[in-house]
């Protein structure tokens, strides 16, 4: 087998019904200026530490990409055969190939989900409040609630004054609790479009009684109108009554029989795991974090549901794998189960039993990776005034905090590292697996420091008493550009309110340019249900 596929070869495997894991192996930041539809970003730096959830399948069609010149898909191949995966392919000539082909290339990150997002609102109409007439529906003291869709993370960052907490797929299993009355107004937000989209059309494809709409925009919008946002807030959606459980689960059950979304029992599952050499299996909880860490059947991963329709490429790689959604009441596994069918997964299952017909876990669940050799290793207090520290975490992650002094660097170029001549080198990173792989790597540079890892980064160096500084500077003077991740429009640091307002206006014309991109594409085939 050839190790390359072309790009007309590479167009019809993505419409031949099977399964493909499409992998552009360059950093976000640099993934996000242009990349093929379908592609799902793992980059060479974080290769192994990523891969075995992504593709869990070692025998799954493959393909690698990259922009052509680079050769770090050659680079991935050689990791990925070591890890034991045996049908990789390279796309020939990469995304400069696809795009002389005549194929479509796109900005952004999840795209996929985001273009559905755009999607859903064409086909179903989906109501949308602008900015200026939510404030002036607050302002006549209507009796309303405003929804924000996002991870709690998100939310506490940023939200509409007296939004409450209700990610995604909690929507429909929380809202009756939330707005029993059907008179009350319910306005769904998230930071941009896709998730307010989604959330709305889950509540109207729930039948609630209430009027909804989707807040156009969401908080950038809000922003953009001259309106402030709320930071650090805590209401989130109350866990729903025995009588409000009954409520959601009736409604998940029609939207069930509408979107036709298929039942899935133990015996089933267990089959499906005996054939995962041939088949790619996800077993997905979908529950919130508190809830999977309380227990989960064992072997699952957690996906909150919102985030698996807003992400879908950060949670499973192959098209056409195998799905089952986990969650005790079935109602957010069958709303999440009925956007991801649309969203052309054919073979997504709601598990039809209790999570304790299994042999369940606790706790949050570690990352799957291979055996990383282990390197020399400190603690806080044996770093040294003139040990020369490297951090290589995300550069955002930087930005925001690192050891005094600490020089940011890439695992993937640290051949263009300004090493010292003879001082201690001390890695750290994110994800302790990072800095071991880093020193294997680095000892192979024909250097003769020595070379030690901090145990624990820098949560042990905070742990230790010990202060940390934001981004000073040194970063521009580390081992390469900062382009490793993709920032959005409020994260870039030392930006101006009116630069973050020209990124907030050039993301929403972003998102809401994908629907016309995807009719040219001739490899996207959303669904739609009347």
């Amino acid at each position: 087998m050839s190790l390359y596929i072309s790009p007309a070869d590479l167009h019809a495997a993505l419409q031949d019904g099977g399964e493909l894991a499409l992998i552009d192996v360059r950093e976000q930041g640099v993934f996000y200026h242009s990349h093929l539809f379908w592609a799902v970003c793992i980059p060479l730096s974080r290769l192994e530490l990523q891969v075995l959830d992504l593709v869990p399948r070692k025998s799954v069609r493959l393909v690698l990409c990259d922009d052509g010149p680079s050769g770090l898909a050659g680079a991935a191949m050689e990791v990925l055969g070591a890890l034991g995966y045996s049908d990789v392919r390279i796309l020939e000539g990469g995304t400069a190939a696809w795009a002389e082909a005549g194929y479509e290339l796109y900005s952004g990150v999840n795209v996929p989900s985001k273009a559905f997002g755009e999607f859903v609102e064409h086909a179903y109409d989906t109501p949308r409040l602008p900015p200026e007439e939510l404030n002036e529906t607050v302002r006549s003291g209507r009796d309303m609630v405003i929804l924000d869709s996002r991870p709690v993370e998100e939310y506490r960052r940023m939200n509409i004054p007296g939004g409450i907490d209700v990610p995604g797929a909690e929507l429909v299993y929380r809202v009756h609790e939330i707005a029993p009355d059907p008179e009350t107004l319910v306005v769904v937000n998230c930071a941009g479009r896709t998730r307010s989209i989604i959330g709305a059309q889950s509540l109207i494809n729930a039948g609630i009684p209430n009027e909804v709409a989707a807040l156009k925009d969401g908080t950038m919008g809000w922003e953009l109108a001259g309106f402030t946002c709320e930071h650090g807030s805590e209401r989130f959606g109350a866990d729903p009554s025995p009588d409000a459980v009954a409520v959601a689960q009736e409604r998940a059950a029609a939207v069930a029989r509408r979107f036709e979304v298929p039942f899935a029992g133990r015996a089933a599952v267990e089959k499906w795991q005996a054939g995962t050499d041939v088949r790619t299996l996800y077993l997905l909880d979908v529950r919130t974090p508190e809830e999977f860490a309380a227990g989960h059947a064992a072997g699952a991963r957690h996906a909150p549901g919102g985030q698996l329709v807003q992400a879908t490429d950060e949670y499973v790689a192959p098209r056409h794998a195998r799905i089952v959604l986990f969650d005790s009441e079935r109602v957010r596994a069958v709303m999440t189960a009925s956007w991801l069918i649309q969203l052309g997964w054919r073979d997504v299952h709601v598990y039809d039993g209790a999570i304790a017909d299994w042999p369940v876990e606790t706790g949050p669940r570690a990352p799957e990776a291979p055996d990383i050799e282990q390197w020399d290793t400190i603690g806080p207090g044996d770093v040294a005034e003139d040990d020369y520290i490297l951090d290589l975490s995300d550069s955002l992650t930087y930005r925001r905090g690192h050891i005094p002094g600490a020089w940011w660097g890439l695992r993937t170029r640290l051949d263009e590292a300004l090493l010292p001549d003879d001082e201690r080198i001390v890695l750290y990173a994110d994800d302790d697996r990072m800095a071991h792989l880093a020193a294997a790597e680095m000892s192979g540079l024909e250097i003769d420091n020595e070379i030690v890892v901090l145990a624990g980064g820098l949560d042990a160096w905070r742990a230790a008493g010990k202060p940390a500084e934001p981004d000073s500077g040194r970063m521009t003077l580390a081992t390469t550009e900062p382009n490793d991740v993709w920032h959005k429009p409020y994260d870039t640091p030392k930006r101006t309110g009116e630069e973050v307002r020209a990124k907030m206006e050039e993301y929403l014309v972003w998102e809401v340019a994908l629907v016309e991109q995807i009719a040219r594409d001739g490899t996207v085939s959303f669904r739609t249900y009347p």
